[in-house]
C-alpha cells in the first residue's frame, strides 16, 4: 500500500521531497535502515541455504528471491497500512522516510569525492583506498587514469541502482515498491555473483536484477544527454547514437548504457583491462577518447549524474502530466 496513487501528482511530489531530503541528510547512522535489515536476512538466508547439489543451489536461490523481495513489499505495505489507519500524516512521514533511504544520491557524491580530493592533492594511495570503497576490481596498482576510470565508471552505473531506479519504482509504487527493488538489488550485489560460490545460488537475483534495471538504464542514459544541453561542457553531438552503438558491448544489459553516455559526454574511454582478485577481465571499450582522463573527470561525472537524475524527475513529471491529460 501507498498513500497515493501511481504515477499521480502527490506521489511524485512526496517522491521529489524524498530526493532533497536524501540530498540533505544522506543516511544519518542514528536512524534505523531498512536496506541494512534486507541484507542482514539475505546473509543469513544465504549462510543457511547456500549448498548441496547445483540443482539445490539454484532452487534455493529463487526461494531466496521470492522470500526476500516479496517479504520487503509485504512488511512495508503491512507498516503503512496500520499507520494510515492511525493517523495518515504518520504514515506519511514514514512513506517519506522509507523513499529517502531507497536513494543514494548524497552518499554516492560523498563516496566519489573521497577518491577525486585525494586524487587532486597528487595522494593516489589513499584515492587508491577510497577507490577500493566502491569498486569490486583490484585498485592497488592503479595510477590517476584508472583511478579517475573506476570512480567515473561508479559513479555513472550507481546513478541507475542508487537514484534513477529507486525514483522510477516509487513513482509506480511507492515505498513498499522502492523497497521492494532495493531488496533486488540488494541481492544482486550480495550473491549475484558469478563465482563457484554464487553461480548457481545468485542465478535468479542476477537476473531479476537485470530485469528490474533493463527500463530505467536506458531513461537515465536518455536523461543524462538530456541534462547535457543545460550543462557546460559536454560534447553532446552524437553522443546519443555512439551511446546506442556502444551499449551492448557491455557486459551487464544496462551497465552500458549510462556508462557509454558519461563516456561520450565527457569525451573520454572507459572500459578497458580490470582486474579482480587477480584474475584479469577484459571490458569493452566505451566512448571516443578525445581527452585524457584525470581526477577533474570525476567531478564532471557527478554534475552528470546530478543534473540525469534531475531531468529524470522532469521526464517522470512530464509522463505524469501526459496520465492526467488522458484520464
Amino acid at each position: 500500500m501507498t498513500l497515493f496513487e501511481p504515477f499521480s501528482p502527490a506521489l511524485l511530489g512526496l517522491v521529489a521531497v524524498a530526493a532533497l531530503l536524501d540530498l540533505l541528510m544522506g543516511d544519518p547512522r542514528c536512524l534505523p535502515h531498512p536496506v541494512v535489515g534486507i541484507g542482514r536476512v539475505i546473509a543469513w538466508l544465504e549462510r543457511a541455504w547456500n549448498h548441496g547439489s547445483p540443482r539445490a543451489r539454484h532452487r534455493r536461490g529463487v526461494w531466496l528471491v521470492l522470500l526476500v523481495v516479496i517479504g520487503t513489499w509485504g512488511l512495508a505495505w503491512g507498516l503503512l497500512h496500520v499507520l494510515a489507519s492511525v493517523n495518515p500524516w504518520l504514515a506519511g512521514g514514514v512513506e517519506l522516510y522509507l523513499l529517502a533511504t531507497t536513494l543514494a544520491a548524497r552518499g554516492l557524491d560523498e563516496a566519489a569525492r573521497a577518491v577525486a580530493r585525494p586524487l587532486m592533492r597528487g595522494e593516489s594511495c589513499q584515492a587508491r583506498q577510497a577507490l577500493g570503497m566502491i569498486v569490486g576490481r583490484d585498485t592497488a596498482s592503479l595510477d590517476e587514469p584508472e583511478i579517475a576510470r573506476g570512480a567515473v565508471e561508479s559513479v555513472a552505473e550507481n546513478t541507475v541502482d542508487g537514484i534513477t531506479a529507486p525514483l522510477f519504482f516509487a513513482l509506480l509504487g511507492g515505498a513498499p515498491l522502492a523497497l521492494a527493488y532495493k531488496a533486488v538489488n540488494t541481492l544482486d550485489s550480495m550473491v549475484g555473483h558469478r563465482s563457484p560460490r554464487y553461480q548457481d545460488f545468485g542465478r535468479a537475483a542476477a537476473r531479476l536484477d537485470d530485469m528490474a534495471n533493463w527500463i530505467p538504464a536506458r531513461l537515465t542514459a536518455l536523461a543524462m544527454w538530456g541534462a547535457a544541453w543545460w550543462l557546460p561542457g559536454y560534447r553532446r553531438r552524437g553522443a546519443l547514437a555512439a551511446t546506442w552503438h556502444e551499449a551492448p558491448r557491455h557486459p551487464s544489459p544496462n551497465g552500458g548504457w549510462p556508462e557509454a553516455m558519461a563516456a561520450n559526454l565527457l569525451g573520454v574511454r572507459l572500459g578497458g583491462i580490470n582486474h579482480y582478485a587477480g584474475r584479469v577481465s577484459h571490458r569493452a571499450t566505451l566512448g571516443t577518447p578525445r581527452e585524457g582522463l584525470n581526477a577533474g573527470h570525476i567531478g564532471r561525472a557527478l554534475h552528470l549524474m546530478h543534473g540525469g537524475w534531475a531531468m529524470f524527475l522532469v521526464m517522470m513529471a512530464a509522463l505524469v502530466m501526459a496520465r492526467g491529460l488522458l484520464a
